[in-house]
């Protein structure tokens, strides 16, 4: 048996543009225009059985401006940032830069009290481990650019700092497979 997992990324929203962390607000107008107008190339991702999407508003609204109507799954939230939630690197290198720093250098510490780098990887890996193992149409999960990026991580086996390395643009279509409990990346043209 084997599985196709589509990821696609949300499209932005000014929490993106301002690189808030974990901000839940909605699509901005630019957003919405950008998923509709993308909406004609993406709807053979309608033909997915089973669709899922990040519990974040802009994950949820995206999927709702394809026509998708995914549900949403929990393990599918961005990285908890506890303290720092909703707050932009600037604002909290400013007010805690020790504590950026140690973060941005150890990717187990979490000196926000939120989730380390790992702990979230494990968290997105573990969701894709349990997807189901026969999928004749596919599956679809519409997510935050930083799950879909903890997907990667987690499916190369790659080590944790690699996570800052890995670029995913609003409205990118990431595609893994799976056979035999292993996951594989698909890069499509």
């Amino acid at each position: 048996m084997s599985v196709r997992l589509k990821l696609l990324a949300a499209a932005r929203n000014s929490a993106l543009l301002e690189s808030r962390f974990d901000d839940d607000r909605p699509l901005d107008a630019a957003g919405w225009f950008e998923a509709e107008r993308a909406a004609p190339a993406l709807c053979r991702l309608a033909a997915a059985e089973l669709r899922y999407c990040s519990p974040s508003a802009r994950c949820r609204e995206t999927g709702e401006a394809l026509g998708l109507r995914p549900l949403a799954q929990p393990a599918l939230r961005d990285c908890d940032m506890g303290r720092w939630r909703g707050r932009t690197l600037g604002e909290v290198t400013a007010a805690e830069p020790r504590a950026v720093e140690a973060w941005l250098g150890d990717p187990r510490s979490a000196p926000h009290g939120g989730e380390s780098l790992p702990a979230f990887i494990s968290r997105v890996g573990g969701w894709l481990d349990t997807r189901p193992a026969d999928d004749a149409a596919g599956l679809l999960a519409v997510a935050e650019p930083g799950v879909i990026r903890a997907a990667l991580v987690y499916v190369l086996q790659a080590p944790p700092h690699a996570f800052w390395r890995i670029d995913v643009q609003p409205l990118s279509v990431t595609t893994l497979t799976s056979r035999s409990g292993g996951w594989d990346l698909q890069l499509e043209t």
